[in-house]
């Protein structure tokens, strides 16, 4: 990433599968790379609330063109729980810069489902925001991330795509 004060996406994941999942997304080149950093994988979903909270919020107000996504599973029982559970750890001045999106049970069964590599899941991800089409995002362990992929392509697709 090259300047904070540009509009850039800061990805922090749960655990090491959702870090791949980004770095493919990264990876594209249909994407600009050099506005997306992706952080070290926090080790829990509450763990990525707490990362977030500690030490991510001061600096989302230091920098306002940062926006953020807290890449989390869902673990399928869980799934409105978790996200009730990290909105209500999102202070109302950040609301509109963060997005809580992942796997509504957990990479390892969509890696079963597609025969995809993590990266490769990113990389295929990349291509539905770039192409405006929703092939992998439509798939029923991604679906629920409807709302939030729509608030996060009109918040960073203008500065995402190549």
């Amino acid at each position: 990433m090259n300047n904070k004060y540009k509009p850039h996406l800061v990805i922090l994941p749960e655990d090491d599968a959702n870090r791949q999942i980004a770095l493919g997304f990264e990876n594209n080149e249909k994407l600009n790379s050099r506005v997306i950093q992706i952080l070290s994988e926090a080790g829990g979903w509450k763990d990525v609330v707490k990362t977030f909270t500690d030490d991510y919020v001061s600096k989302m107000r230091q920098y306002p063109e940062r926006r953020m996504v807290l890449l989390i599973d869902f673990d399928e029982k869980d799934y409105n729980y978790r996200l009730d559970y990290v909105k209500q750890h999102i202070p109302n001045d950040l609301e509109d810069r963060v997005f809580v999106i992942g796997v509504s049970d957990d990479p390892e069964e969509l890696r079963r489902n597609t025969g995809k590599s993590f990266e490769k899941i990113g990389e295929t991800l990349a291509n539905d925001c770039a192409e405006n089409t929703n092939k992998l995002w439509g798939h029923k362990l991604l679906k629920h991330n409807k709302a939030e992929l729509d608030r996060m392509i009109i918040s960073v697709k203008p500065f995402l795509l190549n």
